[in-house]
């Protein structure tokens, strides 16, 4: 596994030194470490991580405040621990610059996991801007692909990965972007006629 520079950021010191151990037993170096959401938009700025890890209930800014500052001038994989991953917070946090979360409670394993996810998805983010030329269009179409993976999810009874995995199949199959091949499962979203409809 690549060795990261990781900010964490919680407010309470156990679980922010708990999350920096884990980080460092996974071979990652912990390199800043905040105590709120202003706190880590500030270290961000000054040291420059390749990944940054935000409690979601942080006082001064919360988790998803801080990371919209962050994804507006910086380009780094977020994220994020919760409680929540009802569809409204995924779609909030996919909205402010969030390439995963992480329910709690954590173990090493999870963490190491949703890691590994988080910079997944931040690659495919960066060749979404390349592809489309464009940050916002960019942050759109990553909207758009999240949305589209829940409508699978919900409709084929399958894992996120999974889901993934149906839109670049078929993004490679038909020949055309995946933001293309998200924005027509998201139209035929309707009963009876989505991808879900005709697997089933």
């Amino acid at each position: 596994m690549e060795r990261l520079r990781i900010l964490v950021a919680d407010d309470e010191e156990s679980v922010r030194k708990a999350l920096a151990g884990m980080c460092e037993s996974l071979g990652h170096q912990v390199i800043a470490q905040a105590r709120n959401g202003e706190e880590a938009v500030s270290l961000v700025y000054e040291a420059c991580p390749d990944l940054v890890l935000l409690d979601i209930r942080m006082p001064t800014m919360d988790g998803l405040e801080a990371a919209r500052t962050i994804s507006r001038h910086v380009s780094v994989p977020i994220l994020i621990v919760t409680a929540h991953t009802d569809d409204g917070f995924i779609e909030e946090a996919a909205e402010a610059g969030v390439f995963n979360y992480l329910v709690k409670p954590i173990t090493g394993e999870r963490l190491g996991a949703a890691i590994s996810t988080a910079r997944a998805r931040f690659k495919d983010f960066c060749h979404l801007q390349q592809e489309l030329g464009d940050a916002k269009q960019a942050l759109e179409a990553r909207k758009l692909i999240e949305r589209a993976k829940g409508i699978l999810m919900r409709d084929m009874r399958i894992g996120e990965q999974e889901a993934h995995r149906w839109l670049k199949r078929a993004s490679s199959h038909h020949n055309l972007k995946l933001a293309e091949v998200a924005r027509r499962v998201v139209a035929l979203d309707r009963p009876g006629v989505g991808p879900g409809a005709r697997a089933r």
